[in-house]
């Protein structure tokens, strides 16, 4: 694990002292080595984390002739086999590293061995003999990979924004468009970044450029699809799932260093950690892997809030599993105060409040293992989240004859009247098409009209995602409009920048490509039943994972920003309301209005408020010199 960067280009000057301060900047990712490349055409350099041939992992490798060489991120959980398969060929190996595997099997067989890679990953080869560079991003999205284009041609990429800020030839402009995006999704799905001229390759993609022409291809090697097995059973399907999980998670932990797991207290993660325990005492018996859970303190009493606090659960599928269990609680005070650096990390706002818990327990984790497991993408893939269900419960309303739903329910759906399940209501008379956008949908349509001042921009349009998921349940298609969008916009970047940030690699081995092949063949059935999500995943663990935790409704990870943001809080709001960007760009009365309906307790708008507070935090972080 680790993180690159990359100049291109003959007349960038200083390059070698470029590339060091490119990496320097990213030092977090990786704290046990680095190591550099440098000819008329390219810069290339990493940062390392150590966790494969901690010897002989050294990077960047080469071929056999020198005419190749590799830098590259992440963790391939085959290579292994793919070695053994290279070795049988008479390809000779110079390390142990999953990386040189990766160059190896490119060299022979370009492109075309991307779908053979199993695990997370970013990458570059430098062909030098055909002045070509290839970088490469994996199926979802969990290892991040961004360039820098410039007059038309790619100037730098790396694995973080902050690295390409210091390219001598790019000048920082907020990219607005991005940000009236932001509004909506709490993240920016857009394939330009906040910064102008800055990208995110997709995931499942790879790109050439070639050096001599500056001529640059993007293609798309993988991307997920569901394929529905109607005739799928629960029990042999059950057991099909848990074999594939474990064979995952299995491949997960070979790691040459401690490897641990958090655990929420839910499903997913008690899936994970109950697995590696059971792995773990295969090897060795009585063996403890170390298991680490984050909840909030009260401020008033200085004590675990409840209602945002999944420790107990935690603790009680620890005392089941007899693992080494670590937990922390972290107050508003500690929450507030680390929010700049945690922006910082993220380069774009990611206005998840979660993000923040992740970070701290993350640090702890980091304090006893450099390797944690997690349950990211269970939810996306098995159809985890309550609001898949919502489809389902619109055959209650069905119920009731029409025109009592006419004469009833209309009526108040457009009364200017508040009340509980008018969300529902307002749903359940549109199409999925015209209200879901993804897991999380901050300010509506109107409400960007009205906070909105910026510039006439459309949001992103997802109807060709729809158009891919026809044919699907309505539920069916949430969970590819997620996959498309949330996962890897909200969910795999907290959880690669939280914990990057803390010189700890996270693996996420529901996103497996063995796992997603299975997932994407559950029928509706066998996901959602009865008011049950992950129908089939509970019914797999059976047996195996403790009852409470398997019948465990999802809960997320709530914070309780809400509760947090009192009037008291008025330096908060003045960074919100007092910021240059955002009074340039947004009506000011209309956010005051916000704020003062959320201090007077007449309205819930703390998602909104962390949302604007969290990207007035960017724009000091990365546009002034207030905060360093």
């Amino acid at each position: 694990m680790c993180g690159i960067i990359g100049l291109i280009g003959k007349n960038t000057e200083n390059k070698e002292t470029l590339i060091k301060k490119m990496a320097d900047v990213i030092a977090h990712r990786g704290p046990d080595d680095e190591g550099f490349f440098v000819d008329e055409k390219v810069a290339l350099g990493m940062r390392r984390l150590s966790i494969i041939d901690l010897s002989g992992g050294k990077q960047p490798i080469e071929n056999d002739d020198g005419s190749m060489l590799i830098t590259f991120n992440g963790e391939i959980y085959n290579y292994k086999e793919l070695r053994n398969e290279l070795v049988q060929k008479g390809v000779n190996f110079k390390t142990h590293s999953d990386t040189e595997v990766i160059l190896k099997l490119y060299e022979q067989e370009k492109e075309k061995m991307m779908t053979r890679l199993r695990g997370m990953f970013s990458f570059c080869v430098y062909d030098k003999k055909n002045g070509e560079i290839f970088i490469a991003r994996d199926y979802f999205g969990i290892k991040p990979l961004y360039y820098l284009k410039l007059g038309g041609e790619i100037k730098a990429f790396g694995s973080e924004i902050k690295s390409l800020l210091l390219h001598p030839e790019y000048k920082k402009e907020i990219n607005d468009e991005a940000v009236f995006n932001y509004l909506f999704f709490q993240y920016n799905p857009l394939k330009e970044t906040m910064f102008k001229n800055i990208f995110k390759l997709a995931p499942g993609h790879f790109m050439k450029i070639n050096l001599n022409t500056g001529h640059m291809e993007e293609a798309r090697y993988w991307s997920f699809s569901f394929s529905q097995n109607g005739g799928m059973e629960e029990k042999s399907g059950g057991e099909e799932l848990l074999r594939t999980l474990e064979d995952s998670v299995a491949h997960h932990m070979v790691s040459d260093v401690p490897v641990g797991s958090f655990l929420s207290g839910g499903i997913d993660s008690g899936i994970i950690a109950t697995l590696m325990q059971k792995i773990s005492q295969k090897e060795t018996a009585n063996k403890k892997i170390s298991t680490f859970t984050v909840g909030f303190k009260n401020l008033s009493e200085g004590l675990a809030c409840r209602s945002f606090n999944e420790s107990r659960e935690a603790k009680d599928v620890s005392n089941s599993l007899r693992t080494d269990h670590t937990e922390i609680a972290v107050s508003a005070d500690e929450y507030f105060q680390v929010l700049p650096k945690i922006i910082w990390h993220f380069d774009e706002p990611v206005a998840d409040p979660s993000a923040v818990a992740l970070y701290f327990v993350a640090r702890e984790a980091g304090k006893k293992v450099k390797v944690v497991l997690s349950g990211e993408g269970a939810d996306e893939l098995f159809g985890g989240y309550n609001i898949y269900l919502a489809p389902y419960a619109r055959g209650l309303l069905n119920i009731v004859p029409k025109f009592l739903r006419d004469i009833i329910f209309l009526p108040l759906l457009k009364s200017k009247i508040k009340f509980r399940g008018k969300n529902y209501l307002s749903r359940y008379y549109s199409k999925l098409e015209d209200w879901y956008i993804g897991n999380a949908s901050i300010f509506k349509k109107e409400e960007v009209k009205k906070i909105w001042k910026g510039g006439d921009f459309n949001r992103m349009d997802i109807s060709d995602l729809y158009k891919k998921a026809s044919g699907l349940s309505d539920s069916t298609k949430m969970q590819f409009i997620d996959i498309n969008t949330w996962l890897v916009g909200d969910i795999l970047a907290k959880a690669d920048k939280m914990t990057m940030a803390n010189s700890l690699e996270l693996r996420v081995p529901f996103l497996d490509i063995k796992v997603a092949e299975f997932a994407r063949k559950i029928p509706d059935f066998l996901k959602f039943r009865k008011g049950t999500t992950k129908f089939l995943l509970r019914q797999a663990l059976k047996g195996i994972l403790p009852e409470p935790t398997r019948k465990r409704k999802k809960l997320g990870f709530p914070t309780p920003i809400a509760g947090w943001l009192t009037k008291e809080k008025t330096e908060l709001y003045k960074k919100i309301t007092e910021n240059e960007y955002i009074r340039s760009r947004m009506d000011i009365g209309y956010i005051n209005e916000l704020l003062n309906r959320h201090i007077e307790g007449r309205e819930n708008n703390a998602r909104k408020i962390y949302l604007l507070l969290s990207l007035a935090i960017w724009q000091e972080v990365f546009f002034s010199d207030t905060i360093k």
